[in-house]
């Protein structure tokens, strides 16, 4: 496979110019406008942030790309699908409630925001995964796979169980529905914490497994043997007494999450944009954000997802950490062992590189780039 083109622009706005201008231009000189946007639906898929955690890319950010494609005859939507865990995005009136809190509305981005897979998180399709290894069915948002086009805009920073949430985290985990996130983090098997279990029995009337029963002091419980995985029961349980286990091996994540980002790219036009700032070394998923690991790099942009993530992971290489920070504190403890890699001594049990090298074996794209700069 030749080398996919990466293009780059730095932080720099000097006098007549800004970095929402910077970022038009990075698009434009990228090749966005090789596609066919007219009359079509376009998802912009990005992370609206967990309400409490300042990291998140402003909404400035997404309306340029939104304007973009306007421009270009499209019609954008921002969209992003409900989370597991127990927050302000998980399910569709809370997330939006969270996505306006953190400034991302018709009226500051010019589009409208469209959760991906529904209310209850429960909307979604089966997406076949050609070459999958974990997974041959994707289930993924409704709204997303709806879509003509397909953009990611991604915060590129770390993350405690895949290293750093790159392009491919936020096109395969967060395109997933709330039973595609379960089958990423886990078997794909629910549980249920009994002390919270009110047995309103809403859960038992959504399986279609017959796996759910109840026991002597009317709570829950479910049978693996019968249960399927599909995640209803988890979406209509109102007091977070069933959850997802979250027992996957680390390198099994990351290639299960590149796997789901084939499912939402293959067979349609995608483009790819990467925001290396405010490098965080948590999810903006958590409802806080620790100090930056890692200076602010840059904006990257490709048709490569996996070349993209690459880039973006170089770049902050050559990087030196900042003082104070999680990263910085790890290297400075007793005992540090150097992983020469700032990701990997961030969160030693992670292995980001998996996910990389899974995507470029089932044929999403290459590691293999051509840095082109964008002045």
């Amino acid at each position: 496979m030749e080398q996919a083109k990466v293009y780059f622009t730095d932080l720099r706005a000097k006098p007549g110019t800004n970095l929402l201008r910077k970022l038009e231009k990075l698009m434009r000189q990228a090749g966005i406008g090789e596609i066919d946007f007219e009359k079509k639906l376009v998802a912009i898929k990005l992370h609206f942030g967990e309400p409490g955690n300042l990291s998140f890319l402003r909404p400035n950010y997404a309306k340029v790309v939104a304007d973009v494609v306007r421009s270009l005859g499209g019609t954008p939507f921002l969209t992003d699908c409900n989370t597991l865990y127990v927050g302000r995005r998980k399910n569709a009136v809370e997330h939006l409630d969270a996505a306006y809190e953190n400034g991302f509305s018709p009226l500051t981005t010019g589009c409208q925001v469209i959760i991906g897979d529904g209310l209850k998180g429960t909307d979604d399709v089966e997406v076949p995964v050609e070459g999958g290894v974990y997974v041959k069915k994707a289930k993924i948002g409704r709204a997303v796979m709806d879509a003509d086009v397909f953009l990611s805009l991604t915060h590129f920073k770390g993350h405690e169980a895949t290293g750093f949430g790159g392009a491919l985290k936020n096109i395969g985990m967060g395109c997933g529905s709330r039973a595609g996130k379960m089958e990423q983090h886990a078997g794909g098997k629910p549980e249920v914490q009994q002390e919270k279990c009110v047995g309103c029995h809403m859960c038992i009337r959504q399986c279609a497994q017959n796996a759910i029963s109840y026991n002597a002091e009317n709570k829950a419980a479910i049978d693996h043997d019968k249960c399927v995985g599909c995640g209803r029961c988890l979406g209509v349980c109102n007091f977070d007494a069933i959850y997802n286990p979250n027992d996957c091996a680390n390198d099994e994540l990351c290639a299960k999450i590149a796997e789901y980002a084939k499912a939402v790219v293959d067979g349609r036009p995608h483009f790819h944009i990467s925001l290396v700032m405010d490098v965080s070394p948590y999810c903006d998923c958590h409802a806080e954000n620790d100090l930056p690991i890692l200076p602010d790099v840059g904006m990257f942009a490709s048709f490569d997802p996996v070349a993209l993530d690459q880039a973006c992971a170089d770049a902050c290489m050559a990087q030196s950490p900042i003082p104070g920070s999680k990263l910085y504190d790890n290297m400075h403890a007793d005992g540090f062992c150097d992983h020469h890699d700032h990701f990997t001594n961030t969160f030693p049990e992670t292995n980001w590189k998996a996910c990389l090298e899974h995507a470029e074996k089932i044929g999403i794209g290459t590691r293999s780039y051509e840095l082109i700069t964008v002045k």
